[in-house]
């Protein structure tokens, strides 16, 4: 890949001032030495000053000729994240255009999110949202990640493969979406070298091995094509066009083919002036040379939904080798490299806003993101809908009125008729294609002419949600069918409740109220009791969740009083150790006599050991002390390996009452973002009991995790075990015996 130019800011105002007039010059300076300044004593990870970096996203939008606002905010992207400057500072010097579009490209504070998954969920939903409202946003956030990919060798392996595959998931796919196919490609390709670097460099040496022939392939069809076209006496530019990488790992891929298989690496590109010069060279063309079947595509006729337009064919060119060529205006070249850029192309004294209009294609994007909005309940599972619904391949299909429609490759005729209307999905019936009937689980194909059938008794199935491919289709059968049951799902979460709680050992009807209820509508932003209810019973909202904070208070009461009892009894035990301390009795918990079966033995005072903790499930055994009952340890127990055996007696357990009881784990792992929330999140999703959390890193790299939690049983402990044992770059968990 070439070496790409680094520009000074003083080039940057010289690229502004070909078409801003010396009063936004003036602007953009004031913009670019407010950066300068804040950031005069910040580095990157390459070393250099840290104004490189922001000169040169500027530099990337003024060559698509953005205005003056999006142009300061390039300069100031950065300030609001990593200096002292706030957002109103900003909206003071720039007012409020400049001042959104920063704050839109600003990541939220890492400290509000428990792991690094959740903060890029959420800083990602922050992003689209704001690019939603100006999309001004977008143009600065791709021009920032284009820099940073560009100068992405200067950081660790592992985020370089994170950030080029976020890259290639999520911004080229949306600079597609955008119709920017010069940032798109490039995005592409750099994340490739990045994500399989073995395939990227042996592609580009093949590519440099035969340069020179193909060179002289596409040149000499350059000249045969020239003296065709000069008869019919227009005016055009031709060129060769090299296949971008990317494309070419693609088509290896998905065709199964060898780099020496591909015979399409280069293509020739004519511009002309008029739709019909576009025409009037096809037809020239294919004189010259036989069109090969199926590969003419006409885009000026029926453009893509992102706005490009262009007339695609493949020949039967020169030496017998298959030749791409591609026909369009200028203006059609412009929008098909630039995209939604090339509506902003601002022009000195006139500055178009562009806004949420219901004819631009371009921005139905912007509406699909707002809806999947408002249908996901975390950042989360915003951006699994985003990256299934608007960033995956696509496919275009016809109404019978020869409308366009674009759907993610995979979708299905239901997921057709609900993107026309949400009624239409309800009603429909069935599908025809091409004329012919499918059936409603048929993946739709590009060109495909679909026709619904629709009656107007007629309800969706439940089973529709397993057939549909798009997010958006799916929320709507739910939606539906969460209106129809919701009677039923308001009575089943409450009973979900009721049991919930009375498996912890409290009573429904001091929590299912009014008052109890408040602090967990609120939590939940519910309006009312039923929307609460109706969402557990549907499984939208964890029952155990609701029972924890409907119980929290009352728990936290129990454990201060369990823990003032414990002391208590400390103080007592100290006074009354005895004399070989043998007995073990300062680290022993007093226990109902119910829990433990003592052979031969009844109405003793127990308690259970401290050294060992034991809990349902352990094979256990009675030490008796002097004087104060028996304490109760588990077999395996170091503390009586060594004991007289006329002082344990055979012990089993007996009745347990929901009981929680106290163990202590130590786990091993790598320190990385996020470790330590990753554990605690697994934890109280399965006990409603943690304490003493500690952890450390040692001069390895390598995390150790304290901390005791309370379970029911073995069986119960081993669950909690195995689950924390999943967790990425755990390595070890262990049950500590003191």
């Amino acid at each position: 890949m070439p070496k790409e130019k680094i520009y000074t800011a003083q080039e940057v105002f010289d690229l502004c001032a070909s078409y801003m007039n010396e009063r936004h010059i003036d602007y953009i300076k004031k913009a670019y030495q407010m950066a300068a300044y804040v950031h005069r004593d910040q580095k990157r990870a390459s070393g250099e000053p840290y104004i490189i970096h922001p000169i040169q996203v500027a530099a990337i939008l003024a060559n698509l000729k953005m205005d003056p606002d999006t142009i300061s905010a390039g300069f100031l992207h950065d300030v609001v994240e990593d200096t002292n400057i706030i957002s109103e500072d900003i909206r003071e010097l720039f007012g409020n255009d400049v001042a959104n579009i920063v704050e839109g490209v600003t990541k939220i504070s890492k400290y509000k999110y428990e792991s690094h998954q959740q903060l890029l969920a959420a800083n990602h939903r922050k992003m689209l949202l704001a690019t939603a409202q100006d999309m001004r946003v977008i143009m600065v956030k791709l021009a920032d990640r284009l820099h940073n990919m560009r100068t992405l060798n200067h950081l660790r392996a592992d985020k370089q493969r994170r950030i080029a595959n976020e890259t290639l998931e999520i911004y080229a796919p949306l600079a597609d979406r955008l119709g920017i196919s010069t940032i798109k490609w490039e995005l592409e390709d750099l994340s490739l070298r990045y994500l399989n670097p073995q395939q990227y460099y042996r592609i580009v040496h093949l590519m440099n091995s035969k340069r020179a022939q193909r060179e002289e392939y596409i040149q000499g069809a350059i000249k045969e094509v020239k003296d065709n076209i000069d008869q019919l006496h227009i005016s055009y530019e031709i060129s060769g066009r090299a296949k971008h990488i990317y494309s070419i790992y693609k088509k290896m891929v998905e065709k199964h083919k060898r780099f020496e298989e591909l015979y399409d690496l280069l293509a020739i590109r004519i511009m002309v002036n008029s739709v019909r010069d576009c025409y009037g060279v096809l037809g020239n063309i294919h004189s010259k040379w036989k069109p090969m079947p199926g590969r003419f595509k006409d885009y000026i006729a029926v453009p893509k939904v992102n706005g490009y337009q262009s007339l695609h064919t493949t020949v039967i060119g020169p030496q017998g080798r298959p030749l791409e060529v591609q026909i369009r205006t200028y203006k059609m070249h412009e929008i098909a490299e630039y995209g939604v850029a090339a509506h902003w192309a601002y022009k000195e004294g006139k500055k178009e806003k562009i806004a949420l209009d219901n004819n631009d294609h371009q921005i139905d994007v912007f509406r699909e993101i707002m809806e999947i909005q408002e249908e996901s309940s975390t950042d989360a599972d915003f951006m699994k809908n985003i990256k299934g619904d608007v960033f995956s391949d696509r496919v275009y299909v016809f109404t019978p009125k020869g409308e366009v429609l674009e759907l993610p490759k995979g979708a299905v005729p239901l997921d057709f008729a609900y993107q026309v209307h949400t009624e239409v999905g309800n009603h429909t019936t069935g599908a025809k294609v091409n004329g012919k009937i499918v059936p409603l689980d048929y993946k739709l194909h590009n060109g495909d002419l679909v026709e619904l059938l629709t009656q107007s008794n007629a309800a969706p199935s439940r089973d529709w949600e397993n057939i549909v491919y798009t997010t958006r289709a799916r929320n709507k059968i739910k939606r539906y069918f969460k209106s129809v049951d919701r009677q039923q799902n308001i009575e089943t979460g409450r009973n979900k409740i009721e049991r919930e709680l009375l498996d912890r050992n409290f009573a429904p009807k001091n929590y299912l109220n009014k008052k109890a209820l408040q602090p967990v509508l609120e939590r939940y932003n519910f309006a009312t009791e039923d929307e609460l209810l109706a969402a557990v019973g549907y499984g939208e909202v964890s029952v155990i969740g609701v029972a924890n904070r409907l119980t929290e208070s009352d728990r936290k009461k129990a454990e201060q009083q369990k823990k003032a009892e414990y002391e208590d009894r400390i103080m007592s035990d100290d006074s009354n150790k005895d004399e070989n301390n043998n007995d073990h009795s300062d680290t022993a918990l007093e226990t109902d006599d119910r829990e433990i079966h003592i052979q031969g033995v009844e109405n003793l005072l127990i308690h259970m050991a401290k050294c060992c903790t034991p809990i349902p499930g352990d094979a256990i055994v009675g030490y008796i002390t002097k004087g104060r009952g028996i304490t109760i340890h588990r077999e395996n127990c170091p503390n009586i390996q060594e004991e007289q055996t006329d002082r344990l007696i055979e012990a089993s357990w007996g009745n347990v009452y929901n009981h929680q009881y106290l163990v202590k784990l130590e786990v091993f792992g790598f320190n990385r973002n996020g470790l330590l929330n990753d554990i605690l999140q697994i934890v109280n999703k399965q006990t409603n009991m943690l304490n003493d959390v500690n952890g450390r890193m040692d001069h390895d790299r390598m995390a150790h995790v304290s901390l005791t939690v309370g379970v029911r049983n073995l069986e119960h402990l081993k669950d909690i075990i195995a689950k924390i044992n999943n967790i990425p770059d755990v390595y070890n968990v262990k049950r500590v015996i003191n």
